[in-house]
């Protein structure tokens, strides 16, 4: 065992660091080593505890039967030696790769909402206005999405969470005809016809559920008109606009 994991460790330290003469660089090959020889490790560690204790005490209470009784103690040691180191460099990856897993948990759930931002900025250039949220599926499934990058996206979509902001529509004013001083600028549902939407929203608020699954709560990933940030970000970012001069 020990002889099988030391000698995973020194391919790891010269095919992936080098043969780098540094301390760090040799305990992170044992870590890479251990990591990848857990599966193996586990059941050969057992058995070899369980048939080493086991033959070490049959030579210890029979002498005259057995010989050999330093060389089990030794090969029993060193197997405890080998599932110490193991369970060492297992346990001192743990906290960096549970970085890492949230690390990436983050980058795919950024990923998404750089494609819904995306999204909903090819349909407001298209239409002249965001999609209600009532067909707001319905709506950005026609835009072009030939990797699915969108569908996939949109099925982690609460519509409940999703906030488009009322903006006013410019009304045309009449040929030869002088209007006072705004009233070019009207409500749209005070201009609306049959060919036009009695509604113009031009921003948006989108909030997708973070890692529990759920939202409204603070590991949600708030998108405001193509910024996106977290929960705790955003509340820095509206602390830090409402303070400055």
């Amino acid at each position: 065992m020990l002889a099988a994991f030391l000698t995973s460790v020194v391919v790891v330290w010269i095919v992936g660091k080098g043969a780098l003469l540094e301390l760090g660089a040799i305990v992170r090959a044992g870590e890479v080593a251990a990591w990848q020889s857990k599966w193996i490790a586990l059941p050969v560690v057992i058995a070899a505890l369980w048939t080493g204790s086991r033959l070490t005490r049959n030579i210890r209470m029979a002498p005259e039967r057995f010989t050999g009784l330093r060389l089990a103690r030794a090969g029993f040691s060193a197997a405890i030696v080998t599932t110490l180191l193991v369970g060492t460099l297992i346990g001192i990856t743990v906290p960096e790769r549970l970085r890492r897993r949230q690390w990436s948990f983050e980058a795919a759930e950024n990923a998404r909402g750089y494609t819904l931002a995306r999204a909903l900025l090819e349909y407001r250039d298209l239409h002249g206005t965001l999609p209600p949220q009532e067909v707001l599926f319905k709506e950005l499934r026609t835009i072009p999405d030939p990797d699915g990058l969108i569908a996939e996206a949109l099925s982690f979509v609460d519509a409940n969470g999703y906030d488009p902001i009322t903006a006013p529509l410019a009304a045309a004013a009449p040929k030869n005809k002088t209007l006072p001083r705004g009233a070019a600028i009207r409500n749209a549902s005070l201009t609306a016809t049959a060919d036009a939407p009695s509604v113009s929203f031009r921003n948006y608020q989108l909030r997708l559920p973070g890692e529990d699954k759920k939202l409204n709560t603070d590991d949600d990933l708030l998108i405001r008109d193509g910024l996106i940030m977290t929960v705790p970000e955003f509340r820095d970012y509206v602390a830090s606009r409402s303070s400055a001069p």
